[in-house]
């Protein structure tokens, strides 16, 4: 299998269905061959910073794969913006984790915050823990204190790169390398679609790369604190997220899956070490 011709396809294909777009020049041919099917993550950031003509967003909740993502976008100066959301409702080993990241990279980080209107109202009309009442009382939160945000920070944007997993879960395993999002007229971007935890672990065990000590305890997927446990031997990766609820669709809605369009490559075989943290 002809693996960088398919990534190069997929990438031209995908960014030639947005708008704006970046066009078919043979000057991208070759950052776009460079991107291969490996655990090479700095060369996949490098190439679609190479082809897209306009201002490229990483958002990060600093979880593993964002960690990953973060140091192979700083280690390389490139010109993607890193942000973040804080909710209000973080755990503070991860505000202790953002403050780290910056000073070891030497950058900032951009917050986006939730609208103060929106959250006072938010939280008259349910309670504080009013998300605990039902799916669409948990959405409400979600919209206004990750969605909306996201919209802002996304404004102007040609790209949105993203640290999703295909076997996050069920409803991730049809990622893609790159596809348009339509909702925010822009090519959303999966570097590490193809990665196990495992890869993504060494990746960053092996580099020095801080990460989040709630991992080492059983948080395998980090977001507000209210809404995040811990997950025991055997259970799927996102099992702790908003885990009162039945349904087994753990989204926020910051990622609506738009996976008809760039269909998955084959996944990479695991390496045989063993996932901590």
């Amino acid at each position: 299998m002809n693996t960088p011709k398919i990534l190069q396809d997929r990438v031209r294909s995908a960014f030639a269905s947005a708008d704006p777009v970046t066009g078919n020049s043979d000057s991208h041919t070759s950052s776009i061959s460079n991107v291969r099917h490996d655990p090479d993550l700095a060369q996949r950031l490098a190439a679609i910073r190479s082809i897209a003509r306009g201002r490229v967003v990483f958002t990060t909740s600093f979880g593993i794969e964002d960690q990953a993502i973060t140091h192979a976008i700083f280690e390389q100066a490139l010109a993607i913006d890193v942000v973040t959301f804080d909710t209000g409702r973080l755990f503070p080993e991860t505000y202790e984790l953002w403050a780290l990241t910056e000073r070891q990279y030497g950058r900032c980080i951009k917050p986006f915050y939730p609208g103060c209107a929106a959250v006072e109202a938010l939280v008259a009309r349910q309670g504080i823990n009013g998300f605990h009442a039902s799916v669409e009382a948990r959405h409400a939160c979600c919209a206004v204190r990750k969605i909306e945000p996201l919209r802002r920070a996304l404004t102007g944007a040609i790209a949105w790169v993203t640290g999703l997993r295909a076997d996050q879960s069920d409803d991730r395993a049809g990622l893609s390398f790159a596809a348009p999002d339509p909702e925010h007229k822009l090519i959303k971007v999966n570097p590490v679609f193809d990665w196990t935890r495992e890869q993504v672990v060494a990746f960053v065990r092996d580099r020095g790369i801080p990460y989040n000590p709630l991992h080492d305890q059983g948080f395998l997927s980090i977001g507000c604190a209210p809404c995040t446990r811990a997950v025991s031997p055997g259970e799927p990766e996102r099992a702790g997220r908003w885990w009162w609820e039945q349904d087994q669709k753990k989204e926020c809605g910051l990622h609506r899956l738009h996976l008809a369009q760039a269909p998955a490559l084959a996944q990479s075989p695991p390496p045989r070490e063993e996932a901590k943290p």
